[in-house]
């Protein structure tokens, strides 16, 4: 089974509803930061999907309406 990339997982999903999650990686490189930070965003209350083993994995919905609400409390 060939690996798919996340618009098409998004696709097929799409008719259930459901949103893919992303990887640590996979929303380091979404957003351009390094794991350091994704691991401060998890401290400071970025929504998280634990996973087996100790993983984790995001919601990128979740995540980019975290990000906003964090930027409306950055003061002017």
């Amino acid at each position: 089974m060939a690996t798919q990339t996340l618009a098409e997982r998004s696709e097929t999903l799409a008719p259930t509803g459901l949103t893919p999650l992303l990887t640590t990686a996979q929303l380091m490189a979404r957003y351009g930061v390094s794991n350091w930070t994704v691991n401060e965003w998890v401290k400071k209350g970025c929504p998280v999907e634990p996973t087996a083993m100790r993983g984790r994995r995001f919601d990128p919905v979740a995540v980019r309406d975290w990000m906003a609400k964090q930027a409306e409390q950055i003061p002017a």
